[in-house]
């Protein structure tokens, strides 16, 4: 009995004696931002009427929490993962289809070569993007006029990143672009597609692959993102017309991406070409463009704007919009921001200038949109 209580302990020991060394060599970090403010729209459905509101989707940044963690394997490998999740700050909500980790859910290895990860995880299009998109995800940058812009994600993904010297290389392949929960989806306006169909091997797939050279103050990238489509499948185009059925597994929605960037002291510029192509029943195409800029006026004041337009040849629709913000860090952590964007609809768009939702114009009607925010980091 006084064995099997000895070997009882010693095994305890040596399990806490384990985990305390594993719990060493590994590096998790919990991080999260918080970000919402008050916003207003005018016009902002097909009646004219105004909106103030809290938008839950985004404001300057989208909020979020996560866990990062780094294990270290030896001769330059380590084993990594993220899980991070999005939600809507005013109601408490999960966004990207009410999942739990609907931002980044993913496990892979770090190696001379590049790094592989497996899971739910971005498109090469967001890492293409970087850092020419300067507004990024906020509430009247890109994604205004093309929500996919500020959602480049997909489930059950294999992506590979790799660096050598100026050249940067990536690609993803999805089994099942979509398999988000209930009714939700992936991409706002999309319809489910969640793929890995038997007898069918291309239904609902997505692949992406990016080349950037990056030269540290300048850089210059292009990147290709198609998803096909599947059962009940169909894609929204965002300019108030209803979605285009992609509902075979040979129809696609391609977007190609150039996009460029460059720093003059203060000054940050950066330019992006969306050539965004649907191959369906009914073909659709549309090519953005963007140009903005950033100026840091003091350690702690920043201003930064961009000027977009978007054709989409097909469906006749237009639209242009300006945008302006500025930012005061409080602290490294808190920052305050205002900002305001301005929306130019051709006679049949009704795009909106607002990322927030739920607020589409009747056609050919212009927008304003304006909000003011805190955004904290953690």
């Amino acid at each position: 009995m006084d064995n099997i209580k000895y070997s009882t302990l010693l095994g305890f020991a040596v399990c806490a004696t384990l985990f305390a060394t594993a719990s060493h060599a590994q590096s998790v970090t919990l991080y999260g931002i918080v970000d919402t403010g008050i916003e207003y729209v005018n016009h902002a459905n097909s009646s004219g009427r105004s909106v103030i509101r809290m938008p839950g989707t985004t404001g300057e940044l989208p909020s979020r929490w996560g866990l990062k963690g780094n294990e270290p394997l030896g001769a330059g490998y380590s084993a990594i993962f993220t899980l991070e999740s999005g939600f809507a700050l005013p109601t408490g909500v999960s966004n990207q289809g009410g999942r739990l980790f609907g931002r980044q859910a993913y496990v892979g290895i770090d190696a001379p070569w590049g790094t592989l990860t497996l899971g739910r995880q971005y498109s090469m299009s967001f890492w293409g993007n970087i850092p020419a998109d300067l507004i990024g995800t906020d509430i009247y940058g890109i994604g205004t006029l093309d929500a996919w812009l500020a959602n480049l994600r997909s489930d059950n993904t294999v992506a590979y990143r790799g660096k050598f010297g100026a050249f940067n290389f990536g690609g993803t392949y999805s089994f099942g672009r979509d398999a988000s929960p209930g009714t939700a989806s992936n991409t706002p306006g999309q319809a489910s597609c969640a793929g890995s169909i038997p007898g069918d091997a291309s239904a609902c797939r997505e692949w992406s692959v990016m080349a950037k050279y990056d030269k540290g103050t300048w850089n210059v990238g292009a990147t290709y993102d198609r998803q096909y489509g599947g059962p009940a499948s169909s894609v929204a185009v965002f300019n108030g017309l209803p979605a285009v059925p992609l509902v075979k597994s040979s129809d696609y929605d391609g977007r190609l991406i150039f996009d460029g960037y460059a720093r003059l002291g203060n000054l940050s510029l950066g330019a992006l070409w969306i050539a965004r192509r649907v191959v369906a029943a009914q073909r659709v195409s549309s090519d953005q463009v963007a140009l903005e800029a950033a100026y840091q006026l003091s350690p702690a004041l920043f201003v930064d704007g961009l000027v977009q337009r978007i054709v989409n040849t097909q469906q006749d629709t237009r639209a242009t919009t300006e945008m302006i913000r500025m930012t005061y860090l409080l602290s490294v952590r808190t920052a305050i921001y205002a900002q305001t964007a301005f929306l130019q609809n051709s006679k049949n768009a009704a795009y909106s200038v607002s990322g927030g939702g739920l607020s589409t114009p009747a056609k050919g009607m212009n927008q304003v949109g304006a909000m003011i925010g805190l955004r904290h980091s953690f």
